[in-house]
């Protein structure tokens, strides 16, 4: 059950599907990046993979080690292609009305992605909210990418609050996995398409976009 606002201490937010659209736009970079580097993909291919974090999606995808020299170059100009997109990507509904609701009652916000530092400074700015979130967790936090935990438990850690009264935002079944496994409750978007309500069934509640979840917390 969705607790109230006035239960929660800290929001933890996947940034990727949830506060922008950018989920297909970093399929198709994967697909042509791959593609390039002698391993033909198409975007529906990568498309359901979209969440996880380089280190999953290479071997999972492509057999590939995220560290090794081709999973490196293949990683690498997947980050240029994605870095064109960018500036064409817009919001999720909602995005920078909710994080602002939730800045103004009060609550600890804290991103939790698998994305990189500068990749994530980028993509905030083009989401709108950048200036609105000062704590950020991201891969260089972590070990591990999602569906594991690590992500989770470092942004966890990082707002300070009893896990009881912490809950995630994100748009794919490995933001529900790692928040699961990091023992927090996560909300779970239709916003970042691809997935459906079956998939998105760990999820304490499912919205369609952040517009609907302040909706409902208003």
């Amino acid at each position: 059950m969705l607790p109230g606002i006035e239960q929660l201490s800290a929001i933890l937010f996947d940034v990727d599907g949830t506060l922008i659209d950018s989920n297909d736009a970093h399929a198709d970079g994967w697909a042509q990046a791959l593609t390039e580097h002698g391993i033909p993909r198409d975007a529906g291919q990568v498309r359901p993979l979209i969440g996880m974090g380089s280190d999953k999606l290479l071997p999972a995808i492509a057999g590939l080690e995220e560290a090794s020299p081709r999973g490196r170059a293949v990683a690498g100009r997947k980050k240029e292609l994605f870095t064109t997109r960018l500036p064409h990507l817009r919001p999720t509904r909602g995005a920078r009305a909710l994080v602002s609701y939730l800045r103004d009652q009060g609550k600890k916000i804290v991103i939790a992605t698998s994305a990189s530092d500068d990749e994530m400074d980028a993509i905030l700015q083009q989401a709108g909210v950048a200036d609105l979130i000062p704590r950020r967790t991201s891969s260089d936090d972590a070990d591990r990418s999602k569906p594991d935990p690590d992500i989770v438990v470092a942004a966890l850690q990082q707002a300070g609050a009893p896990s009881d009264g912490t809950v995630m935002i994100g748009d794919t079944p490995y933001d529900l996995e790692a928040a699961r496994r990091a023992g927090i409750a996560a909300i779970a978007l239709r916003c970042g398409g691809c997935w459906s309500d079956a998939d998105l069934g760990a999820a304490i509640a499912i919205f369609d976009d952040p517009d609907a979840v302040l909706a409902h917390w208003r």
